[in-house]
């Protein structure tokens, strides 16, 4: 059996993505509708303290395309509070014009193929910490999928020898390195949680740089013949001065 290599791993993850009622929305007076955006912006607003008090964060976007229209990345340290946090949304007034279109439940994961031996412990490590309990970005962009190693009967990842899998997650990251400053990304480890294996979130200022990142890695090794992607889903950040135009008609 092929060594299984560790990870570290952060805060419980829950991205949640709805499509927009808005046949049903129109019906709705404008002065009932204003109520409605109301009490959703001062939900958003009490659980930002979550971020004040470095126990969670979450991301609000507005997603391009006829996938989903709204998607909530919530971050929180056990997984139970990511339910109390849905099951609080979900009775809001709003949610009865949001149609859930998608989940995906995982944990902040970094692995732990390319860590040297050390005493010190990597949950104290100031680089590694930041990384696993973060504070999101709250950058113009994102672009969130979900994706899986192959299994297949000619390449199957999970055989690899770990010396293989080790050189090719470097030369991986590699590329990854290339955007520093450009783009922020976060891993979560799906397996056991949902139907794939890692969600992949980005955010950038500039959205080309997720074409320009995915493109690049797709002529890598680990992702030419390893790498399985589901759907993409792409937005920009919802604002208080957005919100409110966004349920405007």
């Amino acid at each position: 059996m092929p060594q299984v290599p560790e990870t570290l791993d952060g805060w419980y993850s829950l991205h949640l993505l709805y499509a927009i009622d808005w046949t049903t929305l129109r019906l709705v007076p404008e002065e009932e509708r204003q109520s409605l955006v109301e009490e959703l912006q001062s939900f958003l607003d009490k659980h930002a303290e979550a971020r004040t008090n470095n126990a969670g964060d979450h991301a609000f976007y507005n997603i391009n395309g006829q996938k989903a229209d709204l998607l909530l990345w919530v971050l929180r340290p056990e997984m139970k509070d990511l339910n109390a946090f849905e099951n609080e949304f979900n009775k809001l007034k709003i949610t009865d014009f949001l149609i859930p279109t998608y989940s995906y439940v995982s944990i902040i994961e970094l692995g732990n193929y390319l860590a040297g031996k050390s005493d010190e412990d990597p949950y104290e490590n100031p680089h590694i910490k930041p990384r696993l309990f973060p504070e999101l970005p709250r950058t113009e962009y994102i672009c969130f999928y979900p994706m899986d190693k192959r299994r297949g009967e000619t390449y199957n990842w999970y055989m690899l020898p770990l010396e293989d899998r080790k050189k090719l997650m470097h030369d991986h990251g590699m590329i990854g390195r290339q955007y520093a400053g450009k783009i922020k990304q976060f891993i979560t480890g799906s397996v056991g949680f949902d139907d794939h294996e890692w969600g992949v979130t980005l955010f950038a200022e500039d959205p080309l740089q997720f074409k320009k990142i995915v493109y690049e890695m797709r002529f890598d090794e680990t992702t030419a013949r390893y790498g399985d992607f589901g759907s993409f889903f792409v937005g920009n950040i919802i604002t208080k001065d957005v919100l409110q135009d966004l349920f405007s008609l």
